[in-house]
């Protein structure tokens, strides 16, 4: 069985949304993998607990607790070679991550943005597409490169973007979509992987 493992800092709601996709479409029949692991850089990620009742390892590596970007990023690129995964997924991991650990994982990471990227990457997304006055809104699936939000497009889900909307309210539309679109993303990662010639991932 290969292992996926999900980087979290917060509530996990898209990492919880991934691990009901992967059981209800059953990825360790059809693809041969597994979620291994769930780690945080937050002991008080509200995910984890989530994680656990699920029966996936969990881990907190506190960036706080090292001296540099570099030393954490080294800490945790370690961890997870203890699991030789496939995939990495980031999933609301609220760290910006070294161009080494981007190297390192090449292929076999990506993220989610609350944005459609290339427009709005970074931070404030929601408000910064209200006050731009965008019709449109969504989230974007991309691999991870050294450049920040600007990895190749995997999948996008698109919202309006309402009069009365509040950067509360359209991140609350375009979450409900997230959970939606980035389980299906890494499903179609899965099959291609999966279909490439040899048939395993």
């Amino acid at each position: 069985m290969k292992n996926i493992v999900i980087l979290i800092s917060g509530s996990g709601s898209n990492m919880a949304a991934i691990v009901q996709t992967s059981v209800q479409h059953r990825w360790a029949e059809r693809f041969g993998v597994r979620i291994a692991a769930v780690v945080s850089n937050r002991a008080d990620s509200e995910g984890l607990a989530l994680a656990k009742a699920q029966g996936i390892a969990v881990a907190v590596l506190d960036h706080k607790a090292y001296p540099t970007r570099e030393a954490f990023d080294a800490a945790l690129q370690a961890h997870l070679d203890g699991y030789v995964p496939v995939l990495v997924v980031l999933a609301g991991f609220m760290r910006i991550l070294s161009a080494d650990f981007v190297s390192h994982f090449a292929g076999r990471l990506i993220n989610i943005h609350p944005s459609l990227l290339p427009a709005f990457s970074g931070l404030h997304t929601h408000q910064r597409a209200i006050d731009t006055g965008c019709q449109f809104a969504g989230a974007t699936v991309h691999q991870v490169t050294a450049d920040l939000d600007h990895g190749p497009i995997l999948a996008q889900a698109v919202v309006p973007v309402l009069p009365q909307d509040t950067a509360a309210t359209l991140a609350a539309r375009v979450l409900t979509q997230e959970h939606l679109l980035y389980p299906q993303a890494i499903e179609d990662w899965l099959s291609r992987a999966h279909s490439a010639p040899g048939g395993h991932l």
